[in-house]
């Protein structure tokens, strides 16, 4: 803990106040040794050469989600240079995932869906910052997928999925500041993913694919879902601690 707060407030430091020790900076680091995460503190995140804006205490962007979009924008782009493509960003949160994607794949559309007002305020905050053309997005208030109308080339989701269950394994200072509604889901953890299966296959185009984040134990619990949901091919990924962290669905 005390290399880890030495580190955090070397980064505060020079991120926030570019090596001025000023008044602000003293309560800043107030907030670090209460246990408030360095994001919160400093109020940003680099995503993916993208500013994400966390005023308004979304759900701080991992570098798990990070390293997996990257590889999935470039495997889109691989596969689809130059083809317009329809985009959904569900259970976007602070918008890093479509704002990454607008700004790594020039020709997207990128519909945000999101329940929160609160976050719905924090994506417009983020795609100002990034300079995002309004004619390239839309943001949809919805419930997975209440009012959501069409069919997508693509669709990006992380939705909440951490089990109470093994709330003993999760740090004390997501618990006591992250958005819980962005955290936990019922059924040990796997219930929007369970819609996800169930119901994604009415908003993707014919080949059209969908990209799930879920927690490593999960795997064959959500394999057991899928023999049950043969409207797709699946595929399961590591992320760079090689662990399972996404699965990639493709409707037939």
């Amino acid at each position: 803990m005390k290399d880890y707060l030495q580190r955090a407030k070397k980064w505060l430091l020079e991120e926030k106040y570019n090596g001025r020790q000023t008044a602000q900076y003293f309560k800043d680091l107030e907030r670090l040794k209460r246990g408030e995460p360095l994001d919160y503190v400093i109020g940003f995140r680099d995503f993916l050469n993208c500013k994400i804006d966390l005023s308004l205490k979304p759900l701080i962007p991992r570098e798990e989600t990070e390293h997996w979009i990257e590889k999935a924008i470039s495997d889109i782009k691989n596969k689809y240079p130059d083809k317009k493509l329809k985009i959904l960003d569900l259970f976007s949160g602070s918008g890093c995932i479509g704002i990454a994607i607008l700004k790594h794949l020039p020709n997207s559309l990128v519909i945000f869906g999101e329940k929160s007002p609160k976050f719905i305020k924090q994506i417009k905050i983020n795609l100002k910052i990034n300079k995002i053309k309004p004619c390239r997005y839309k943001i949809i208030q919805t419930n997975i997928y209440s009012n959501i109308k069409g069919k997508f080339d693509f669709i990006f989701a992380n939705p909440p999925y951490l089990s109470k269950q093994r709330i003993s394994k999760i740090q004390k200072s997501v618990l006591k500041y992250e958005p819980k509604n962005a955290l936990f889901a019922k059924n040990n953890g796997l219930y929007f993913i369970e819609k996800l299966i169930k119901e994604s296959k009415n908003f993707l185009k014919p080949k059209g694919e969908m990209f799930i984040e879920f927690d490593f134990w999960q795997k064959k619990k959500i394999e057991k879902i899928l023999e049950k949901n043969p409207d797709y091919d699946f595929q399961f990924f590591k992320d760079q601690f090689d662990r399972f962290r996404y699965f990639k669905l493709i409707l037939k």
